[in-house]
């Protein structure tokens, strides 16, 4: 399998899908204005190749901000690309059509791999998901991309959420999740006065939620929304712990980016020394693939502007490229396997 990478910061779908010849899956990476017209066109340059979009920033040893990128497999490779509508109230509803591709592709856990963009309602869309992707072990990257809109072979879509099912016919595939936080101090928090609908948190240990975090690292409420960049919640789930980023505030409660409900024990998390997790994360990747043909990545939304603010960005990307084919989107929320992750960096790497 290989895995081609093109871009334009200006736009223009025609100059990024230069030397593109013979696709077996496309990802779109665009931008708000121009989403609908890139979808359209390219659809137009390579009909009937299956392809998924999402609107967001992306990038290969570069950031493409505001332009749009094409990322495709060919070369050993297979693929199908679909969608489930209605993802907001009843993402069951398709859930045939994850499972036809699924038995067409014919592949399992060791080399098939499922990529997926939504608008939302991430949670409950993976849970779905996971109920079919599981019966084979098949593993599963993806994020939720901006502006309420992705798209599929060629139609955009709202409320949705769009998959590729990608086997790769030479090699392993694996999933990896990298995690730049640890616990901070023995806090322990229990939630209550959740809104799961609206994903906020109203009180810790019976406290408002707002006035616990703030009595703890000394903030207003202006720098609770950067402060969290730093300082995370964490909520525990087994050995692991996902990460809980703060959206905003709304009165004495806090809004996340991630559903939290009642009696859901949370700890606090800091930064660690994210050059040398990033550091670990490659050196693992490269001692289970020894050969690696391409490294697709999704980075949150918080990650970039952290990494932007403290001028990593550039060296990261850098660093990940001693991968080989490394390229992947910013996301506003990250998805690995059944689970909804926050302020975390997903990949999938292909042998």
């Amino acid at each position: 399998m290989r895995q081609f990478f093109g871009s334009s910061q200006r736009g223009d779908l025609a100059e990024a899908a230069r030397g593109l010849r013979t696709p077996q899956f496309i990802m779109l990476l665009s931008n708000n204005a121009q989403f609908e017209s890139h979808v359209s066109a390219l659809e137009g340059l390579f009909p009937g190749v299956p392809s998924i979009g999402c609107i967001g920033m992306s990038y290969d040893t570069r950031i493409i901000e505001k332009g749009v990128s094409v990322v495709a497999f060919y070369d050993g490779v297979s693929a199908a690309a679909n969608v489930l509508e209605q993802v907001s109230t009843m993402p069951v509803k398709y859930i045939q059509r994850l499972e036809r591709d699924i038995a067409q592709a014919g592949g399992g856990s060791r080399d098939t791999l499922c990529i997926d963009f939504c608008t939302g309602n991430d949670a409950c869309l993976l849970t779905t998901v996971n109920t079919v992707l599981k019966k084979r072990g098949i593993p599963l990257v993806g994020g939720t991309g901006g502006e309420g809109r992705v798209s599929a072979n060629g139609k955009v879509y709202q409320d949705a959420a769009v998959y590729a099912i990608v086997r790769n016919l030479g090699g392993r595939v694996k999933t990896y999740k990298e995690n730049i936080y640890r616990q901070m101090g023995d806090y322990r928090f229990i939630a209550s006065n959740t809104d799961r609908a609206r994903y906020i948190i109203g009180s810790l240990n019976g406290r408002p939620a707002k006035q616990v975090y703030q009595s703890i690292l000394h903030v207003s409420d202006q720098q609770i929304l950067t402060q969290t960049f730093q300082n995370p919640f964490g909520k525990v789930d087994g050995e692991d712990t996902c990460i809980i980023s703060i959206k905003e505030v709304s009165g004495n409660a806090l809004a996340c980016f991630r559903q939290v409900n009642d009696s859901d024990v949370l700890t606090l998390l800091e930064l660690a020394d994210y050059q040398s997790v990033v550091q670990n994360t490659i050196q693992q990747i490269c001692r289970d693939f020894p050969k690696r043909s391409a490294v697709f990545s999704v980075n949150c939304l918080f990650r970039y502007k952290l990494f932007t603010q403290r001028n990593y960005m550039q060296t990261y990307l850098q660093q990940m490229s001693a991968l080989g084919s490394h390229v992947g989107v910013v996301g506003y929320g990250e998805h690995y396997n059944s689970r909804f992750v926050n302020q975390s960096m997903t990949c999938a790497v292909f042998e």
